[in-house]
């Protein structure tokens, strides 16, 4: 492990480039991924959240650029700056110095985590927050723990990955069809943030959502905590959802529709927690069922 000299943080290597970081990892330093830069914008209040996703959604493109990839690059980097909820900054700050023994040679990435993805997939899948040793890590949505791992196995064998594993940002791991996003963004204490902190964070997946807005078929929710952020998010950006409110299940599918265009199905999946997976509470073919029925879905079936 790298030792610290003076003033100066501990570095630590990559482990896919090599390059040395320290933790938490600063904005334009070369992390994979990284498209935020020194002169990206602090989002530090919710008002300032707002208006910094509504600001991605208008982000100018160089000539002979996409438009679209454009404001995406700038949703995440706004994202990967944001500093609006004091405990959950602390919190995913303290873990990225202090680390797991396991990962103590590795620098964490220690930042708010952006969607990962196909930038026009017609399924959108959505989860609860970054893991503390996993994406709060990695720099990568469910990459780098337990819930990851069986998730991306499953979305290779349903054809959405190319591989079946998931190590880290720069792995050139890519998705075909499905983005993977969070309703919060900060890896939070016990896994469990406030409701006024999913509050906050809630403008950057509205935000997402609008950028996908032409592509999107389906939203997946993983599990109940998801499913809420997705039905929020529908609502949030003018879809007709039922009432009463769909409830959360395993396989439970409900039909959000939008004015002037295709409808968009909500399904639920269990979350692939360690809890669920290991109690047999969710199961590969469980999960493989979903990601099915997601796949027709998508393709209007």
């Amino acid at each position: 492990m790298s030792e610290e000299r003076g003033d100066e943080p501990a570095l630590a290597p990559h482990p896919i480039t090599g390059a040395l970081f320290p933790s938490p990892v600063p904005p334009g330093t070369g992390w994979p991924g990284d498209t935020a830069d020194a002169q990206t914008p602090v989002a530090a209040t919710a008002a300032q959240v707002r208006r910094r996703a509504r600001e991605a959604l208008t982000a100018p493109a160089e000539p002979a650029a996409d438009g679209l990839d454009a404001r995406f690059d700038a949703l995440d980097a706004g994202i990967g700056m944001c500093r609006a909820c004091p405990r959950l900054v602390r919190w995913r700050e303290e873990v990225a110095v202090t680390k797991r023994r396991a990962f103590a040679d590795e620098p964490y990435w220690g930042r708010p985590v952006p969607g990962f993805g196909d930038r026009r997939a017609p399924i959108v899948i959505v989860g609860l927050a970054p893991a503390a040793h996993g994406a709060n890590r990695t720099g990568r949505m469910f990459t780098g723990d337990r819930s990851g791992d069986w998730l991306f196995a499953a979305l290779h064998r349903a054809g959405l990955a190319d591989r079946a594993e998931s190590a880290a940002a720069g792995d050139g791991l890519t998705l075909t069809g499905a983005r993977i996003v969070s309703a919060v963004r900060c890896a939070p204490p016990a896994n469990k943030p406030t409701v006024a902190e999913r509050d906050r964070c809630a403008p950057w997946l509205h935000a997402e959502l609008d950028l996908l807005a032409g592509h999107v078929r389906v939203l997946l929710a993983l599990g109940g905590f998801g499913w809420d952020a997705a039905l929020r998010a529908a609502t949030g950006a003018g879809w007709t959802v039922p009432r009463p409110k769909p409830r959360f299940g395993h396989g439970a599918r409900a039909v959000l529709t939008r004015p002037g265009a295709d409808p968009v199905t909500l399904l639920g999946c269990f979350h692939p927690s360690q809890q669920n997976t290991f109690t047999g509470r969710l199961t590969a073919e469980m999960m493989d069922q979903v990601l099915a029925a997601a796949r027709r879905a998508a393709a209007g079936d």
